[in-house]
């Protein structure tokens, strides 16, 4: 009787663990859970509040924006004091790497990159870019036509990047993307995709853990 139950208890808590990975799974493809989107929700409104206008959202820019985040490998300590990529890394790395046609590469007007040992959510990773009057000048400038966000942990983890990139190029035909869609750039995940943002790695480190000690815990009662 006390076999039956257990496995009953174990059978139970595996059907709700599922039901959980598959909520958990499905909420993560939602465009709405992907930060770098809304970091760029925010800048939106900030500049629409301040008479600029709304800035279209390219998904080829946005994975640039990822690949210039890995050119830092990591290094929190680089960020700043006008330390950053060469611009041939657009055209010989970032690019290639996202596979936007370099054809299309339009110039960037204005970088904001932001670098910190715990994650911040988008409103507060907003306050952290725009830290400065200079900051602020780039946020509002009016030669922007387009923007790509992009946010990235180091190997998953800390420390953890933000990056913007602004353009003045043409929507739909700079940072052009074949079929719509880039190259894998995990881990991290850029706007204007509908990208999941490695919601399944996240999951793994949590959701995963969660579920082994659960299933440890039953198989000991049930052996005991």
């Amino acid at each position: 009787m006390e076999s039956s139950y257990c496995f009953l208890h174990l059978f139970l808590l595996l059907l709700l663990l599922l039901l959980l990975l598959f909520f958990s799974l499905t909420s993560a493809t939602d465009s709405k859970n992907n930060p770098a989107d809304q970091l760029v929700a925010v800048i939106n409104s900030n500049r629409t509040s301040h008479k600029s206008s709304s800035l279209f959202d390219n998904a080829g820019l946005g994975c640039i924006a990822l690949q210039y985040i890995k050119a830092y490998q990591g290094q929190c300590g680089e960020v700043g004091d006008n330390k950053k990529p060469p611009d041939s890394s657009f055209v010989d790395t970032f690019a290639p790497n996202c596979g936007v046609e370099a054809s299309t590469l339009a110039p960037i007007t204005g970088r904001l990159l932001a670098c910190q040992s715990t994650y911040p959510p988008p409103e507060e990773a907003f306050n952290i870019l725009i830290d400065s009057a200079k900051s602020l000048q780039i946020l509002h400038d009016k030669n922007h036509t387009e923007v790509g966000a992009a946010v990235s942990g180091t190997d998953g983890g800390s420390p953890y990047f933000w990056c913007v990139l602004f353009s003045n190029g043409k929507a739909n035909s700079s940072f052009v993307l074949p079929n719509g869609v880039a190259k894998t750039v995990r881990p991290g995940c850029f706007s204007g995709n509908d990208d999941d943002c490695s919601g399944a790695s996240s999951l793994s480190g949590g959701l995963w853990t969660m579920i082994v000690g659960v299933l440890v815990a039953v198989a000991c009662v049930v052996v005991f």
